[in-house]
């Protein structure tokens, strides 16, 4: 887990925020005892999760399609390559939204603004660490394959708000 106490604190916060500001089917469906806390949730999102991404084209219509997800530091990233679709539209519209949904027994989802970094870049460094420690025990030239990537980006979702299902 990468998150410090700060962080884990913040997330609590958007948490909170984020089931207060929940409308009334929303609330009768994740009632309190299927909300996640924050120590819980960043527990519970260690290493690579599989994530669908919805962005927004030029006419509005929305865009999904699935990504490697890692929470670090209490935010979800993803990268792409510079002409994916999905990064064209976040340039252009960084309003996004992503879901985990391994199965019905937990969904987090997240709504917010993406910020896209240089994958090679510092920014990136946990990112980039995070996708070696998945990946390089399946695909031994993971790295070099990954280094070897021109103007890919790392997406870090910045978000408004974050809701968590659980049904333990």
């Amino acid at each position: 887990m990468l998150e410090t106490t700060e962080e884990l604190a913040a997330l609590q916060q958007l948490l909170d925020a984020s089931a207060a500001a929940a409308g009334p089917h929303m609330r009768d469906i994740i009632t309190a005892d299927r909300r996640m806390d924050a120590p819980a949730l960043a527990e519970r999102l260690q290493g690579m999760c599989l994530i669908t991404v919805a962005t927004a084209t030029a006419d509005g219509r929305p865009l999904t399609g699935p990504f490697d997800g890692y929470f670090l530091h209490g935010s979800w990233w993803f990268s792409s390559g510079p002409e994916a679709v999905r990064i064209r539209h976040l340039k252009a519209r960084p309003a996004v939204s992503a879901t985990y949904l391994p199965g019905e027994e937990l969904a987090v989802t997240v709504h917010g603004r993406a910020e896209l970094f240089d994958l090679h870049g510092p920014d990136c460094a946990e990112l980039r660490q995070a996708m070696l420690d998945h990946y390089l025990p399946k695909q031994p030239d993971f790295q070099e394959w990954m280094d070897g990537l021109t103007g890919a980006f790392g997406v870090r979702i910045e978000a408004g708000k974050l809701f968590t299902f659980a049904s333990v």
